[in-house]
């Protein structure tokens, strides 16, 4: 029984600490997964449209691309991820009035990066997409789109903040519910605004672009309500709030190391992109539209990753570490093994994924090399990913991190000396896959180790400490 005036768990919270791991988390992952790979459907329906458009459209938004994704990534999942996490673990803690005073400082934080990511993309981004390649008339279509999408930036950071509260608080449902609605209402209107439907005018690329901020822009509104209706476990209270710094510092901690590791994958698919510009706009088509299928894995992964975020941090601030750890490697085994699947299907029947989109000849046979070479190796990808949500949820993000700056250096060093050899695409792609196999096995090794818990000791596997209280990195 609770000490009087200690706050009361509420049952989402208690079930996080107490229920059987696989079907609570199988729970909590499924509308995430359902809703996301949804999200990811209309986003390759976006691509086959435009790619109707001609290869130029579909090389101009394959550069941009990369892009949107790293905004996306560290909205959603870096920044989200702190936000999340650091919830969780007040709320684990019991410390319910700190969680209500994070939810104000994670819209004040969404709303700074968003404007900073508009004045980034708005300065930069031409100089970013000629270095990748673009010219001509790949370029405009580039600037064009992405000058639109980046002109709403502040909706997407809002949008994955909003949603990264209540997922937070283990809602798991209500975020999603938002997710699947937009995305049904995103399906007719994106081609409707590409090429014109009724007294709507065709608007090409920028029809896509448009279309998508809509869909974030009512996706905040009924987010605002839902956290403002006070019928959640965070119930946030403008009155009388200001900025501190120790709330913006515990979420920023957690949401800055995972941005880093965030940036490294995007840097990652940006520098293929780049080396791939050296063989011509088909291949940054072809390679653009192939790796549009690992992009796939993050949502499908982060359905499993944002679940796991919340259930390690309210084990973490609960002091339940072997639970923590059991949950994690749970979560690890299923991303891989439906990782790996979709992988292995991508390498077999690589040509119709491709025909999908184009049927442009040298798009097709590049899409095709980076399908056979890289997607057998989705499994690491999914298993690093995975545990770096985890490690969100523990607050260790060190090794994730390295991890993934060793993904990059793998990647670009390799990439560029396959083209320096001679080697061409091949040797690009057949480096992207060595640094997923890398990826993978740092933040496994890792973790093994007992990274959570202090130095890892790489000799032997960690043994798991007492339930205690976790000390931050």
């Amino acid at each position: 029984m609770s000490q009087p005036g200690t706050p009361t768990v509420d049952p989402r919270t208690r079930r996080l600490l107490e229920a059987p791991i696989v079907p609570l988390l199988l729970r909590m992952a499924a509308p995430n997964v359902l809703v996301l790979v949804a999200q990811s459907a209309a986003g390759l329906i976006e691509t086959y449209f435009i790619g109707r458009l001609g290869v130029d459209a579909l090389g101009g938004v394959a550069l941009v691309f990369p892009v949107v994704m790293l905004m996306q990534m560290l909205s959603g999942g870096a920044i989200g991820g702190g936000i999340s996490a650091s919830i969780a673990r007040a709320l684990g803690g019991r410390r319910n009035d700190e969680a209500d005073d994070l939810a104000l400082h994670a819209i004040a934080i969404a709303v700074t990066f968003g404007l900073l990511s508009t004045a980034v993309a708005w300065l930069g981004g031409a100089a970013l997409y000629a270095r990748m390649g673009g010219s001509g008339e790949s370029l405009r279509v580039a600037l064009t789109y992405s000058g639109w999408v980046f002109g709403g930036a502040t909706l997407v950071w809002v949008f994955n903040a909003l949603a990264s509260v209540l997922r937070g608080t283990g809602n798991m449902a209500l975020p999603a519910t938002v997710t699947l609605v937009g995305t049904l209402a995103l399906v007719p209107l994106s081609p409707a605004l590409i090429f014109g439907f009724g007294p709507l005018p065709a608007l090409g690329v920028a029809g896509g672009a448009i279309a998508l901020l809509i869909y974030y822009a009512a996706g905040v509104a009924w987010l605002v309500w839902a956290v403002a209706s006070g019928r959640n476990v965070v119930r946030p209270r403008w009155r009388g709030f200001r900025l501190r710094r120790a709330p913006l510092a515990g979420i920023l901690k957690i949401g800055l190391a995972g941005a880093i590791s965030t940036v490294a994958t995007n840097v990652s698919i940006a520098v293929a992109t780049g080396l791939a510009g050296q063989v011509g706009t088909a291949a940054i088509a072809g390679y653009g539209t192939a790796s549009r299928l690992e992009y796939l894995l993050v949502p499908l992964v982060f359905g499993l990753g944002a679940p796991l975020v919340v259930l390690v941090g309210t084990c973490i601030g609960a002091g339940q570490r072997d639970r923590a750890l059991r949950a994690t490697w749970i979560g690890a085994a299923i991303a891989g093994a439906l990782a790996e699947t979709i992988g292995v299907l991508a390498t077999l029947f690589p040509e119709p994924w491709m025909r999908l989109f184009t049927n442009d000849a040298g798009a097709v046979a590049a899409g095709t090399d980076y399908l056979h070479i890289v997607a057998p190796t989705y499994g690491f990808f999914g298993i690093a990913l995975l545990l770096y949500f985890a490690s969100q949820g523990a607050g260790r993000l060190l090794w994730p991190v390295l991890g993934n700056i060793a993904r990059l250096v793998v990647a670009a060093a390799g990439g560029w000396l396959a083209l320096r050899a001679g080697w061409g695409l091949v040797g690009v792609f057949a480096a992207q896959a060595a640094a997923l196999v890398v990826y993978g096995a740092i933040n496994a090794g890792s973790i093994a180790a007992g990274a959570w818990f202090g130095q890892p000791v790489w000799r032997r596997p960690a043994p798991v400490r007492s339930p205690g209280v976790l000390h931050e990195a």
